[in-house]
């Protein structure tokens, strides 16, 4: 793993079986199975492979993603992108040209619930 401007990169020869947790932003150009937690965005290159449960401050999605993602800010599915699971988050974007199989839960952002 390489680490550019407080970004973690997975480089695409690298395949990360297990639980991965990061304060920092990490971008995934290879493969992760398992589960994955950061504080910060996560994004999955357009040849990035994902299987695994997701929790993250915002996610983008250019790759193949199978598992359920809960973002705090927003999910961003690019085109090509192709994603299996449930979502939950307080905003998605869905580019024309993205594959997405799934639920979509939209939740409040934590500052602007009513009283």
């Amino acid at each position: 793993m390489l680490s550019r401007r407080g970004t973690t990169v997975v480089g695409p020869s690298i395949r990360i079986q297990g639980a991965v947790t990061s304060a920092e932003e990490i971008l995934i150009e290879g493969e992760l199975t398992g589960t994955l937690e950061l504080d910060q965005r996560l994004t999955i290159a357009a040849k990035g492979k994902v299987e695994a449960n997701i929790k993250a401050k915002e996610v983008i999605v250019a790759g193949s993603v199978k598992g359920n993602i809960d973002a705090v800010d927003r999910i961003t599915l690019r085109v090509g992108a192709n994603l299996v699971g449930d979502v939950k988050t307080a905003g998605i974007v869905i580019e024309d040209g993205a594959y997405f199989k799934g639920g979509i839960d939209i939740t409040r952002p934590a500052t602007g619930q009513p009283k």
